[in-house]
């Protein structure tokens, strides 16, 4: 009998022992559980309350819910689409600025950004994303990369720039008076120059550098120093009638760098050529760069917006432009006629991508 009391007592002080060890465990301590990490570019995507933001609709990926990574496999992407863009992306013959070109891959970031995904060009997920922003914008769901598609896209990216829509509406913006523009710092200028911007332009320049070094973008001493600012309007003119270079592809007459908004930055070069030059070879190792692809989903954040054909060149947004005049008036010396397209050009050079090309 005493036995079996002390068996009792035994097995009472072990049922004790172990109810306190659970509730030890599992009583709430007032602290809050974790939030679960939300992807940087999420998290960095939302711009200050007091930021003009300049482009039209951001990338739909950027608003995914925190936590929920993207899927590639891309069950529902059209048959044959990923592989139809696999292969273009380095064999297609079109002219998206009015020269020829072969392949899209130099535009690839900005096609991701604007469709919503991360995933790769050649993927299900690429092509899945694709036919959803085809759809959402009146186009045929093929979630295939072809001249229309593209040139539905390069409107809105040249709308997103104020400059450009002044310029469709004839009008050159501005320029402010020298003494009221910023001097940039020597170790903000590529090559020694002198660069010069609107103050404004300049801290948001100096911010989104900060951040695009603590990313880790900045892989060369050289990254985004900048080798073009602002540029008076009469020594453009000056350099149009010496060179007769200008209204083509790279120079314009009416220039966004006249605004003091506008910005060339050292993005990455390909060996044997500069970071300006808009060689296909050059602007594909610069669409390939961290920098860039970090600039393509970022800089939209400081106010910036990329004049999609030139990897290198962003305008600031944060300001208004100063009133204008009208284009016809400029001086023509070492130009061509600033013409508009017809309004019923074919899709493989669309008049709004056609007469935006050159406005830089």
């Amino acid at each position: 009998m005493r036995a079996l009391r002390r068996l009792l007592w035994g097995l009472g002080l072990l049922a004790l022992a172990v109810g306190g060890f659970c509730l030890w465990v599992v009583w709430p301590t007032g602290k809050s559980s974790p939030k679960p990490a939300q992807p940087r570019d999420v998290a960095a995507y939302a711009p200050p309350q007091d930021q003009h933001f300049g482009s039209i609709d951001p990338p739909s990926a950027l608003s995914a819910p925190a936590g929920a990574p993207e899927r590639c496999d891309g069950s529902d992407a059209p048959e044959t689409a990923a592989a139809v863009n696999a292969a273009s992306l380095s064999t297609l013959a079109w002219t998206p600025f009015g020269k020829p070109e072969t392949g899209w891959e130099i535009y690839a970031p900005r096609i991701a950004a604007e469709i919503g995904t991360t995933c790769g060009p050649g993927s299900n997920g690429f092509a899945s994303a694709l036919a959803r922003w085809q759809g959402a914008h009146g186009l045929q769901q093929t979630g295939v990369v072809d001249p229309a598609v593209f040139a539905a896209m390069l409107v809105r990216w040249h709308l997103a720039r104020p400059f450009v829509r002044v310029n469709r509406e004839g009008v050159c913006p501005g320029a402010p008076p020298e003494a009221n523009l910023a001097l940039a710092d020597p170790k903000e200028s590529f090559g020694g120059k002198s660069i010069r911007l609107r103050p404004g332009a300049l801290d948001a320049y100096r911010r989104m550098v900060g951040e695009a070094r603590a990313a880790g973008v900045l892989r060369r001493p050289e990254a985004l120093m900048i080798y073009s600012g602002f540029r008076a309007p009469d020594a453009d003119a000056q350099r149009c009638a010496r060179d007769n270079n200008c209204q083509g592809l790279i120079r314009t007459i009416c220039s966004a760098h006249r605004t003091g908004l506008a910005m060339d930055v050292f993005i990455d070069a390909a060996p044997g050529f500069g970071p300006d030059s808009s060689a296909d070879a050059n602007r594909l190792v610069m669409s390939r760069s961290p920098l860039y692809r970090w600039m393509v989903v970022n800089a939209g954040r400081f106010g910036f917006v990329n004049y999609a054909y030139e990897p290198w060149h962003w305008e600031w947004t944060g300001e208004p432009l100063l009133p204008g005049v009208p284009i016809s008036s400029l001086p023509k010396d070492g130009s061509e006629a600033a013409t508009e397209p017809p309004e019923d050009t074919t899709a493989k050079t669309p008049a709004a991508v056609s007469g935006a090309r050159n406005r830089r």
